[in-house]
């Protein structure tokens, strides 16, 4: 990648450029066609959840212990959204600097903080067991001992355990998605081998990012700021937030391992220019301007369907055969939060976007908008 790309100058320190409806390809009419479908649409969700007592569709569903949370919860803004092409703004709505609660998009971060991990050589091998790095308890025994970093990228380590008072059992049988099935979400079921069963569960994304926290030993947000965050030139405002017993000891120093989501509070708060500076980096192959933050290889690898369930990545939502949203481009791969929050990226399209609280049963609706607003075929 060159610096010939436009990149949008640091937050605060000057303006980022909007194209005029022409200039972006974007048909007016579709646009404002677009706009009121996302605000007729907004989540479903109340907008305090701390005052709602639960997080729908996750603590919600859940029995006491495991529904109890263990993080910070903030009010949620409405619907909003940011869309650029070429780097530049074509179109936005709602509040895009509201910084917001972002849920499951923070694992789309944590495969990229795993890539910088590789990158300094501080993680030898993906498909070597993580306890091959990492020598805590958590990566011992018949199961566990087992399980690479690839697995826990992918959703198919299996580990199994507790981890800050939530055992893995309570995602067993989680079914994602807008009609998803969690009639039986938490009951147990027979485990495979590392590596054999897809299943989404947020215990062992936070297993991960426990796992990279005694990788870098350092807090995983400090590395952030600094490797990515800063040089992308985001804004001081965004915050990743532990649990009240996510406290660990790393070399006899104390620091806080942060989830990958909101499943339980704490997690990633970040406005929406953020996390397009952060999409259009990985949108970019991981440069930015002339400076690669990270090895192309990695960001193609994060986008790799993997075997047992094409439709993701590491960590990653790939829309292979059109699987999640049939009215994006097959090319397009997404972070996902509950809510929704989603960003979307299509490279051979240069378009990034991210859309918040939208209801999750219509963002291929919203998809659809968009792509004519843009012309997408």
């Amino acid at each position: 990648m060159t610096g010939d790309q436009y990149v949008p100058p640091k937050a605060g320190a000057g303006e980022w450029v909007k194209l005029s409806l022409g200039q972006a390809g974007v048909d007016p009419d579709k646009l404002a066609s677009a706009i009121a479908y996302a605000e007729a649409h907004e989540s479903p969700w109340p907008r305090d959840l701390e005052d709602a007592g639960n997080v729908p569709g996750l603590t919600q569903i859940e029995p006491a212990p495991w529904n109890e949370v263990l993080g910070p919860l903030k009010p949620r803004g409405g619907p909003a959204g940011l869309v650029l092409r070429g780097g530049k703004i074509a179109a936005s709505w709602g509040d895009p600097g509201r910084i917001d609660m972002t849920f499951s998009i923070a694992k789309s971060y944590l495969a990229v903080l795993t890539g910088v991990a590789v990158g300094d050589g501080l993680i030898k091998d993906i498909d070597a067991p993580v306890a091959d790095t990492v020598n805590i308890s958590k990566f011992q025994g018949p199961q566990n001992g087992r399980v690479t970093w690839r697995h826990l990228l992918t959703q198919t380590s299996e580990w199994t355990g507790t981890l800050f008072d939530k055992p893995d059992q309570v995602d067993h049988f989680r079914d994602v998605g807008a009609n998803g099935d969690n009639s039986r979400k938490g009951q147990k079921r027979e485990l495979a081998a590392p590596g054999e069963f897809w299943e989404y569960n947020d215990v062992r994304v936070n297993v991960l990012s426990l796992a990279l926290l005694h990788t870098f030993k350092r807090p995983l947000p400090e590395v952030l700021k600094e490797r990515l965050m800063d040089p992308i030139g985001a804004s001081d405002g965004w915050q990743w937030h532990g649990y009240r017993n996510s406290e660990v000891s790393i070399e006899g120093q104390p620091m806080i391992s942060v989830p990958g989501g909101t499943h339980w509070g704490g997690g990633m708060w970040i406005d929406s220019y953020d996390h397009a500076r952060f999409a259009l980096l990985i949108a970019r192959g991981g440069a930015w301007g002339d400076v690669q933050l990270v090895d192309s290889a990695w960001i193609k690898q994060m986008r790799t369907p993997i075997d047992i369930y094409p439709a993701y990545g590491f960590l990653w939502w790939l829309n292979t055969n059109g699987a999640h949203y049939p009215q994006a481009p097959e090319s397009s791969f997404f972070a996902l939060g509950a809510g929704a929050n989603l960003i979307w990226i299509d490279p051979p399209r240069d378009i990034v976007a991210v859309f918040r609280w939208i209801d999750q049963a219509h963002i291929d609706g919203l998809l659809g908008h968009v792509t004519a607003a843009l012309g997408v075929g």
